[in-house]
């Protein structure tokens, strides 16, 4: 009768906990919400000094207006831009973002949006590309060709045997005056 007892309360303990466990998060119903046509923009490959604007266009979904408080890029090349008044429900806005394509080679960066969105407050956007260098940079080493070595002159080299070891001379301390 004591292990049956036991086993009922061992299981009203276990459904109570498993209970408290399973309760989920609910988005409020009312609220800006924010919702973006894309989260990634790929430039693909672009020459050196090349377009390096994008845009990324977004919607207010929710019932009221939707305030973006902060729009930050990861580093100083990429430069953003967005709409500075609230965006009313149901209407878009944008942010435009700059990459500085005089930085040669692949690139990755985040533009970190804040607004006042119930569903998602925080939105990472992201840009990616490959920035290669102009036709002159390109033509100084082209490809399949090595590089000429220069050969060492050997009169300059010196001998280790030949230099002969200097004793440091070393000061004392100065006397104070």
């Amino acid at each position: 009768m004591k292990k049956l007892a036991l086993i009922c309360l061992f299981a009203l303990m276990g459904t109570v906990a498993g209970a408290q466990n399973v309760q989920t998060p609910e988005t409020p119903a009312n609220g800006a919400k924010i919702r973006f046509e894309e989260m990634e923009h790929q430039y693909g490959t672009i020459e050196k000094g090349g377009n390096g604007d994008c845009e990324f266009k977004f919607w207010n979904d929710g019932n009221e207006p939707l305030i973006l408080q902060n729009v930050k890029a990861s580093c100083g090349c990429t430069t953003p831009s967005y709409t500075q008044k609230p965006v009313m429900p149901g209407q878009s806005g944008v942010i435009k973002v700059h990459y500085n394509t005089n930085n040669v080679g692949g690139f990755s960066k985040t533009v970190t949006v804040t607004s006042n969105a119930v569903d998602n407050p925080r939105v990472v956007l992201r840009i990616k590309g490959n920035v290669k260098a102009d036709q002159a940079q390109q033509q100084v080493a082209p490809q399949g060709d090595k590089p000429q070595v220069k050969p060492v002159d050997q009169s300059k080299r010196i001998d280790r045997k030949e230099v002969k070891p200097v004793e440091a001379q070393v000061e004392g301390p100065k006397p104070l005056k």
